[in-house]
């Protein structure tokens, strides 16, 4: 693919990779996010679900209102459009598909995990990701 960063140059940076995400409500893992780059972009998507014993194991975005309508959660891109300033990753969203919200990002590694903001104005919500491998 072209624009595509490769996997060895993944490791040059500390937000490229594999993360389990830890719900920052419930504090349970809720899923596997891939990082990567894209035509000097930086986007997540998800692998693969933690989910709860009797919920669908591959659910669809029912309450996204956009092209993800409806589309599965698994593959889908959740982290859209960040691009690095300084220690940051800023100026790009983040989906939640359990509400289909779309939120303004920035994501930062702090003592190997990453913080993953999602905003809007003044309200925010920090999740702390742990890398996998």
């Amino acid at each position: 693919m072209a624009g595509v960063t490769t996997l060895s140059s993944f490791a040059q940076s500390g937000i490229f990779g594999k993360w389990k995400t830890i719900d920052d409500e419930t504090g349970k893992p809720k899923s596997f996010v891939v990082i990567y780059q894209n035509e000097e972009k930086e986007y997540g998507k998800i692998i693969s679900l933690f989910p709860e014993p009797g919920e669908d194991p591959n659910p669809v975005c029912e309450e996204c209102d956009d092209y993800r309508k409806n589309k599965e959660i698994i593959g889908m891109e959740i982290v859209t459009g960040m691009h690095k300033n300084g220690d940051e990753w800023v100026d790009g969203e983040i989906l939640d598909p359990e509400n289909g919200k779309v939120y303004r990002c920035k994501l930062w590694v702090e003592n190997g995990k990453l913080k993953v903001m999602g905003y809007i104005a003044f309200f925010y919500r920090i999740q702390t990701w742990l890398k996998i491998g």
